[in-house]
C-alpha cells in the first residue's frame, strides 16, 4: 500500500512517498518561520506526487511539543515552542483537509524509535528509547510497538538533572536554562565552548562536563523506563562519538552498584547509534503511516 510521510524538523522538512518502507519519491524544504507556507508546500508536493494513485495513510513525524492525543482540543497543533512563528500552528489539519485517508501524527523522536524497532537496530526488542541530539534534544519511547503518549508525550530533553561538580555553565534553554537540552544540544555546546562543537577535538577536556550531563540523562532513562536498548541519533549525537563514549564510562558510577549487571560491556551494547542513521526521520514518518493502516 502506498503511503505518504512527512518529517517536520526544526530546520528542514522532508516529504516522501513510499510503498511499504521503500521510498519512491522524496523532497526536502527549509522549515521557515511561516508554518502556513511550509506546511502548504509539503501538502502541495504530496498531492502532486501522489496524483493518480490512492494513498492508504499519511504519517507525520513532527518536532514538538505537539498535541498527539486525538481527544485534545488542539490535536495536531504545535504547542509552545522556541521556533519563531510555530507556537499554535496546525500541522495535521491541512493534510486531513486535502487527503481522503487516515492522517496520523507523532513526535519525530517517537516516530524514529518506531522505525528503529520495526526495521533498525531495535528489532525484536519490546522497550526502547531513542535520543536525538541536534538543534534540540528529544527522547522517544516505544513499548511493544506503541509509542509513549499520555498527557502529552515524553519531554525528557527538559529534565533538570544533577550537574557535574564545578560546572557553572548557565545553559541555553530559554525556558529552563540548564535542563539537559540547554546543556548538550548543538546550540548549547556552541555557547558553552564559544565555538562550533565540530571544531572542538575529541580529546579536549571540555567534553567532560557535557559527557557528565549526558550520562545523567542516560542513567535516568535506564532507571525510569528500563529500556532494552537506547539508540542515539541527530547531528551532535551521531557526529560527536566521544560524547557517548565518555558518558557510558560514567554510568556505573551514577548507578552506584544498584544494577550490578550493567557493566561497561553491557552498556556499550545497550546504548548504540541508531541503525537507520539519517533515514530514521523519514522512515519514522512512514512507520507512523503504516501503524495507522495496521490499526
Amino acid at each position: 500500500m502506498r503511503v505518504g510521510g512527512i518529517e517536520l524538523g526544526g530546520t528542514k522538512s522532508i516529504a516522501v512517498l513510499a510503498d511499504g518502507r521503500d521510498i519512491s519519491a522524496k523532497t526536502s524544504i527549509p522549515t521557515g518561520d511561516d508554518p502556513h507556507h511550509t506546511i502548504g508546500a509539503l501538502v502541495d508536493w504530496l498531492e502532486t506526487e501522489a496524483a493518480g494513485s490512492e494513498l492508504g495513510a499519511i504519517g507525520i513525524a513532527s518536532f514538538g511539543p505537539v498535541a498527539v492525543n486525538p481527544s485534545a482540543a488542539d490535536f495536531g497543533f504545535i504547542r509552545t515552542t522556541t521556533k519563531p512563528g510555530w507556537s499554535g500552528a496546525p500541522v495535521r489539519g491541512p493534510f486531513a483537509e486535502r487527503f481522503r485517508c487516515p492522517v496520523a501524527i507523532d513526535t519525530d523522536v517517537n516516530a524514529a524509535a518506531l522505525a528503529e524497532q520495526r526495521w533498525g537496530a531495535a528489532q525484536g526488542l519490546g522497550t526502547i528509547a531513542y535520543i536525538t541530539i541536534g538543534t534540540g534534544l528529544g527522547v522517544g519511547v516505544v513499548v511493544d510497538g506503541h509509542t509513549l503518549h499520555g498527557h502529552l508525550h515524553p519531554e525528557a530533553g527538559h529534565l533538570l538533572l544533577r550537574r557535574a561538580p564545578g560546572d557553572d555553565f548557565e545553559g541555553a534553554c530559554v525556558f529552563h536554562g540548564d535542563c539537559v537540552e540547554g546543556l548538550i544540544s548543538g546550540p548549547a555546546l556552541a555557547k558553552r565552548f564559544a565555538q562550533l562543537p565540530s571544531e572542538v577535538p575529541a580529546e579536549d577536556a571540555r567534553w567532560n562536563s557535557p559527557a557528565s550531563d549526558f550520562a545523567q540523562l542516560l542513567a535516568t532513562l535506564i532507571c525510569a523506563v528500563s529500556p532494552q536498548r537506547i539508540l542515539l541519533g541527530g547531528g551532535v549525537g551521531l557526529g560527536r562519538p566521544q560524547l557517548l563514549d565518555r558518558a557510558i564510562d560514567l554510568i556505573p558510577g551514577l548507578i552506584a552498584g544498584y544494577l550490578p549487571d550493567l557493566t561497561i560491556d553491557v552498556l556499550r551494547k545497550m546504548i548504540v547509534p541508531a541503525g537507520l542513521g539519517a533515514d530514521a526521520g523519514p522512515l519514522g514518518a512512514i512507520a507512523v503511516a503504516l501503524r495507522a493502516l495496521d490499526g
